[in-house]
């Protein structure tokens, strides 16, 4: 039977437990008791894999693109790969020996999680099992940790993909907002049978992203909180070895870095799995998520007892397996871990499991059918290749859509004679609307977040430093140096989707100032700009909650937010024109100087 929230919560109501499951059957002779040496040491071998970062990736498919997923180095992706790999590691170590995890962000990323979310939501009466959870269910996960995308569609979604699972989500610290206990099961164990010894209990805590705080506020604030990572597990651990556990692995959706994207706002780190690892004593590995980084073996010493705890992070998409191997010793009347090792396994080594084709082709056809509807006709062929550090009429298409969507929606109010300007940041550097016939999975590929759109008031003293913050993007250059535009951006390691563009006013950045004073001839309608003058920013959600850390948008006052994407949005722009012509909404608004001179 299925593990669910409410099984969980009747029995953590009675009781303070996580989830257990009964005991893995007993492992053959060979491969787990060993005697060895005098006196017959007991010895057992534990494999558990993991994979993170998942974002609706079942097949190795690109739906933007249409067309099998490639890229330069050689990757492929997609849990029908991820099931050969386990496949293979339960032949070789004996399925007996094994666990199976993943840390996070399963169900938001491709057309695939979209359309299963809004075009033919599970939550649906009678609506349709979620594709993720038949591939996982299929493939034999024993539990997974909630990632911070889980919650992009709303708690009734994620809630229905939890009871859709055969396994548990665990979130140690997403307690529920007005009683702080928990809101999904902390913990699971399970037991692995040792023929002549006694049973290797193994605790696996799940922590997920103290940020969903900020990043989907709209649907979990007054409902959930999310607490520290290092605090959770420092609460949690010794719990989990009071209960008997000799194994205690981490699942955790956050990355290794000990920083955040979101500063102050929280007051938790973002990327705090090293954190835990130091400063949680009784810990033996962490996999890691959340930061898309691939960390095959990552050693982290606990200051408390000098022990070495081993972390691991396999590569987003299902491209890569991680293998923790576990050695343990029966000494002293119970079992201690000897040695912990990680490694990754490549899903471009094996083809995809034929039982997950068959599984889910049917779901997948009915994607690909969505996402090549025809939704208008292009003039001209537009692209993000230059978009990072040009004024690319791509990225203003879809200021264009929000500026209009604003200013629809707050027609008839107080606030309709305020200017709108609207933010935008060139996502992908790969998109591409070609000439001639659009569709959705076009558009799609070019606003790649499930984002939706926020109505905002700043100053315009405001809108200065959010430009100026934005132009940190930049790496400073002189006047005299030769331009290299692979090293010209992503300054302090900053992503490509944390630049934005803001429509609707003039400005120049000068490149070879230090970052806070890049931003030059900044004018509204050909006018110096006023600091006190008010726009209506128009601003995806992600942004306006503070993602990215811009200053002041998070804390400025909100006119207007709704439910619908921006992805969508555009769709109904480009249906309700026709024709995607750039004469309707492209313009120059913004280009790079040094010194005053355009540096293109």
């Amino acid at each position: 039977m299925p593990l669910n929230r409410r099984k969980f919560l009747k029995k953590s109501a009675a009781t303070g437990a996580g989830v257990a499951i009964a005991g893995a059957a007993a492992a053959p002779a060979a491969d787990a008791a060993e005697a060895k040496g005098a006196g017959h040491v007991k010895r057992y071998s534990l494999t558990v894999m993991g994979t993170t970062d998942l974002h609706g990736h079942v097949f190795n498919w690109d739906y933007f693109k249409d067309a099998e997923y490639s890229d330069k180095a050689g990757n492929a992706m997609g849990l029908a790969r991820i099931s050969t790999l386990v496949d293979q590691v339960r032949q070789e170590k004996g399925r007996c020996n094994t666990l199976l995890l993943d840390a996070g962000d399963t169900i938001q990323g491709t057309p695939l999680t979209y359309y299963y979310a809004k075009v033919d939501p599970i939550t649906a009466k009678g609506g349709p099992v979620h594709p993720m959870a038949q591939a996982m269910n299929a493939i034999g996960y024993d539990a997974a940790a909630l990632g911070n995308h889980e919650f992009n569609y709303g708690i009734e979604t994620l809630r229905r993909f939890e009871d859709q699972l055969d396994f548990p989500l665990l979130g140690a610290n997403a307690v529920d907002a007005k009683t702080l206990k928990p809101a999904f099961p902390p913990y699971f164990l399970k037991k692995f049978h040792v023929p002549g010894a006694p049973p290797v209990k193994v605790a696996v805590l799940g922590l997920t992203n103290p940020g969903i705080a900020i990043w989907d506020k709209a649907y979990v604030q007054g409902k959930l909180a999310f607490e520290g990572l290092e605090e959770q597990a420092a609460k949690w651990v010794p719990k989990l070895k009071s209960l008997g556990a000799d194994v205690v692995v981490v699942s955790a959706h956050s990355g290794t870095s000990g920083t955040s994207s979101y500063g102050d706002q929280v007051p938790y780190v973002e990327n705090a799995a090293a954190n835990v690892a130091k400063q949680v004593p009784g810990i033996d590995a962490i996999l890691v998520g959340h930061a898309h980084v691939e960390i095959p073996e990552l050693k982290v010493v606990n200051e408390q007892t000098g022990r070495t705890v081993v972390l691991s992070e396999p590569l987003c998409y299902a491209e890569r397996l991680t293998l923790f191997d576990i050695e343990l010793v029966f000494s002293k009347g119970r079992w201690e871990v000897e040695s912990v090792s990680a490694s990754l396994r490549n899903s471009n080594t094996v083809a995809d499991d034929p039982k997950i084709t068959k599984l889910l082709e049917d779901e997948h056809g009915k994607v690909v059918a969505y996402v090549n509807q025809v939704v208008g006709r292009a003039t001209e062929t537009l692209t993000t290749v230059d978009a990072r550090y040009k004024d690319a009429p791509i990225i203003d298409l879809i200021t264009k859509v929000q500026e209009d969507v604003v200013k629809a929606a707050l027609a008839g109010t107080e606030y309709a004679s305020l200017p709108v300007i609207a933010q935008a940041s060139p996502f992908s550097r790969t998109s591409e609307i070609p000439a001639g016939n659009v569709t959705i999975r076009d558009l799609s590929s070019l606003y790649v977040y499930d984002n939706t759109l926020v109505a905002k008031v700043l100053t315009g003293a405001q809108v200065r430093a959010y430009l100026e913050y934005s132009a940190e993007y930049y790496v400073q250059t002189a006047a005299d140096a030769a331009v290299d535009v692979e090293k010209l951006t992503n300054a302090g390691g900053r992503p490509d989707y944390n630049y934005d563009y803001v429509s609707g006013l003039s400005y120049d950045i000068d490149i070879a100032q230090p970052a806070g004073s890049r931003i030059r001839n900044l004018t509204f309608n050909g006018a110096a700009l006023d600091d006190a003058q008010r726009f209506v920013l128009a601003v995806n959600n992600y942004r306006a909650n503070g993602g990215g850390a811009f200053p002041h948008v998070a804390s400025a006052k909100e006119l207007w937010a709704e439910s619908t994407e921006i992805r969508t949005r555009i769709a109904e722009w480009v249906t309700a024109k026709g024709v995607l012509d750039p004469k309707d909404f492209a313009s120059v608004d913004w280009k790079l100087t040094r010194n005053g001179t355009p540096v293109f």
